[in-house]
């Protein structure tokens, strides 16, 4: 069924290879996603989607396409891009700058690599309309805005996402890594971390920096509180658990000879398990409260947790049957089982909101050779990763890869065609 569907991919590969350096080219940030929705609606209205509406959650996009009774199979990209300066020199580099939704004018990039997602989808999405003979059942294809901000799933659901349109009864989705193109990598379980993260703000009392002893300084209380959290992993969570507590961002003051009234701290946590992430969120309330009381604080610290996503669960028995479908396709020697990742995704929300399986998976886009070097000589933190200004997937092999792992996936789920 699969190579059914492909079989119209040569003539619409290159179609899509320049999409692919346009939503390059053209980057939009979390939420703000216009050009590109209206892009990919096009896409499959153009393809001969059955119902295609825009405004989703935002900025969210979602088809239907149907070919008579049979499974409903959910196909999931996302879209958006993120603050960064291309520095790859392709002569299709970003070169964009918007405002941030703290109105900062930021540079913008793809440098997490969903202009690919968004490109492989869309083209997946065209050969299964195409080929709907081929198959039978309902395919829900979904372009999901604000991945970054771990957002953009929770805006789609809330908007009604699996009352206004089919549900299905799984979830598939894939993300380019620093891999050898043409590879891919799964996992079984949870593949990646939850996240979470919090603003603290610690509440001093200012003065001159020549009088410390009038004051309640929050610069030392945070560089104690920055000091303590690093206890939570290597004390408090059970070595063989895995989780991760970052200070990305400690502010305070403006001036050297000024003690200021507050400091903020911004924190990042990951963990695999729902028992290990509420451990770690409780310790750092803990220990940042604790600290605040032995300094003297004359009010309590603030928490503003956001941006908050599960654990990507890549469910067993599902991903037993796709990876199965994959290595039928590949051969095993392109289908790599994977460790744990420490970043996380929010795709895991939609099958979790529902109660049906995700499958997920990782498909590779650095130069195949000299990647496959890097991994032999133990290199791999010399290759650009995600979010890194100089990550660019190659075009190919990495867009066809993309499309007939979606294919092959969605078409496991399908029923076939009578003959």
């Amino acid at each position: 069924m699969a190579t059914s569907v492909l079989a119209g991919w040569a003539q619409i590969r290159e179609d899509f290879a320049a999409f692919y350096r346009d939503l390059h080219t053209h980057p939009e940030l979390s939420d703000q996603e216009t050009r590109t929705a209206g892009l990919l609606a096009q896409r499959l209205r153009d393809a001969g989607f059955d119902e295609v509406v825009e405004g989703v959650g935002g900025t969210g996009v979602v088809g239907v396409v149907r070919s008579g009774e049979g499974p409903v199979v959910m196909l999931r990209a996302d879209i958006d891009a993120l603050p960064v300066q291309e520095k790859t020199g392709l002569p299709y580099a970003s070169t964009v700058r918007a405002r941030d939704g703290d109105g900062v004018q930021v540079p913008v990039m793809h440098a997490c690599g969903h202009d690919m997602h968004a490109a492989s989808l869309a083209a997946a999405a065209t050969l299964l309309a195409q080929g709907r003979e081929h198959w039978r059942g309902t395919v829900l294809v979904v372009f999901q805005p604000a991945e970054e901000l771990a957002t953009g799933a929770r805006d789609m659901i809330a908007d009604g996402l699996f009352e206004r349109f089919p549900r299905p009864g799984i979830v598939l989705g894939q993300h380019v890594a620093p891999l050898p193109a043409g590879i891919l990598g799964y996992g079984v379980g949870p593949v990646m971390a939850s996240a979470d993260s919090v603003n603290v703000t610690l509440h001093g009392r200012g003065g001159h920096g020549s009088r410390p002893e009038s004051t309640i300084d929050p610069v030392l209380m945070a560089a104690n509180v920055v000091t303590r959290l690093q206890g939570i992993v290597a004390r408090e969570v059970p070595p063989a658990e895995s989780a991760v507590v970052t200070v990305g961002r400690l502010q305070a003051g403006a001036k050297d000879n000024v003690i200021p009234d507050v400091a903020e701290l911004g924190i990042n946590i990951r963990a695999f398990s729902p028992a290990v992430r509420d451990l770690v969120r409780a310790a750092i309330e803990r220990v940042v409260t604790g600290e605040a009381q032995t300094s003297g604080a004359p009010k309590p610290p603030e928490f503003t947790w956001f941006a908050a996503a599960p654990a990507l669960v890549s469910d067993p028995d599902a991903t037993e049957t796709t990876v199965a479908a994959f290595v039928e396709r590949f051969g095993g020697q392109r289908v790599m089982r994977m460790p744990q990742v420490n970043a996380s995704e929010d795709v895991g929300v939609f099958g979790e909101a529902i109660g049906v399986p995700t499958v997920f998976w990782f498909w590779g886009g650095l130069e195949t050779e000299s990647t496959l070097a890097a991994f032999a000589q133990g290199r791999i933190d010399e290759l650009p990763g995600n979010h890194s200004p100089f990550f660019a997937p190659e075009i190919e092999p990495t867009l066809t890869t993309g499309v007939e792992a979606l294919i092959t996936a969605a078409t496991t789920w399908l029923d076939p065609a009578p003959l």
